[in-house]
């Protein structure tokens, strides 16, 4: 369970990327965050993520007050999250096994373990055959594939992803979108997106911000312009 109870985000400048937000995501739901550029969307994703504190609220995940001053889990918060983001980063010098093995060997797995799980999230995202290339030889959908197999690998239960079709063309976008729904009721799944056509398809919920606020919150929901 994600908890956001009256979160504010303000940086440095005096300038406001969160408004006082509240929201509750049970354990495996599926969430589209939508809205125009600068509306939070991403703030969130980094706040669960922890990479830096809200300036005002509490973020509770899985009953662990992350946004508390003493709290000094974050790299086990870390093991449990998987993030894609929207230019892959994708480590051109590894190959397709060894840039998603990467993520199991910082946390200690053992090898046989590593070529294990590595191969289970290729034979999620469609690259079983891909091990041994390397990412050049690999079309934009393939790079984002391996950013989707590295967000899983080892059983994540929270995966948060960052515009992940935003640089992908219409078909290839939906090709993706395919591989987060057979995640869909196993994982708890938040994207940041402005693709109106795949929110307005798959019925998620949605939540829609606009300048830190939330707007709309519709379980079922569309792309609220």
């Amino acid at each position: 369970m994600i908890v956001f109870e009256k979160v504010s985000k303000k940086y440095p400048l005096g300038n406001f990327a969160l408004q006082n937000i509240s929201f509750k995501l049970e354990d495996n739901d599926f969430v589209f965050l939508v809205g125009p550029s600068g509306a939070g969307k991403t703030t969130i994703l980094r706040l669960i993520l922890g990479e830096y504190p809200p300036s005002a609220g509490t973020i509770m995940v899985d009953n662990l007050d992350i946004s508390d001053k003493k709290f000094n889990q974050f790299e086990a918060l870390r093991r449990r999250i998987g993030f894609v983001f929207q230019d892959f980063k994708v480590l051109a010098d590894k190959n397709v096994f060894e840039n998603i093995a990467l993520a199991l060997k910082v946390v200690g797995i053992m090898p046989e373990k590593i070529e294990e799980e590595v191969k289970k999230a290729l034979e999620l995202v469609g690259l079983k055959n891909k091990e041994q290339v390397f990412p050049i030889q690999l079309s934009a959908g393939e790079l984002q594939r391996i950013a989707i197999a590295r967000a899983i690998v080892g059983n994540r239960d929270i995966i948060l992803a960052d515009e992940p079709t935003g640089n992908l063309d219409p078909k290839t976008a939906w090709e993706i979108m395919k591989i987060f729904k057979k995640l869909d009721g196993k994982r708890t799944i938040v994207i940041a997106t402005h693709n109106t056509d795949i929110v307005n398809s798959l019925k998620k919920r949605v939540i829609y911000l606009k300048e830190g606020k939330i707007i709309n919150d519709h379980h079922q929901g569309g792309y609220d312009l």
